[in-house]
């Protein structure tokens, strides 16, 4: 069975990956069929061949769960669309403070929507 995997590449705890496409049976740094592309999990770096991939895969191979992931979320050039969610996490002290300026700034509004109501 033809198979869409990473194949590892780097050193000791710095991983860098290739995305290709290898007979199944073959060990994970075997010889490919063919290079895909290539994916670097710290930096979130991907470069990939969407065209050829979907190719394969309408041949028959199977893409293992991390590339269909990767696949899925490039864009038509082949970069990743990473779109991390920045949530804030405040301490007690900063969420009241944060609070205390929302309760100023609204109340400054009514005062001033007050004020253009009168005139």
């Amino acid at each position: 069975m033809v198979k869409i995997r990473l194949k590892r590449l780097g050193y000791k705890k710095n991983p860098t990956y290739r995305i290709v496409v290898i007979d199944s049976r073959d060990k994970r740094e075997g010889a490919p069929i063919e290079e895909l592309g290539h994916y670097n999990p710290k930096t979130k770096e991907m470069k990939l061949n969407k065209e050829s991939a979907e190719n394969w895969i309408k041949k028959g191979a199977q893409a293992t769960e991390t590339v269909q992931y990767l696949i899925k979320n490039c864009d038509e050039n082949g970069a990743l669309v990473y779109n991390k969610k920045s949530e804030v996490k405040l301490s007690k002290k900063a969420q009241a403070k944060l609070e205390e300026q929302k309760k100023q700034e609204a109340e400054a509004q009514a005062a001033a929507a007050q004020e253009a109501s009168a005139e």
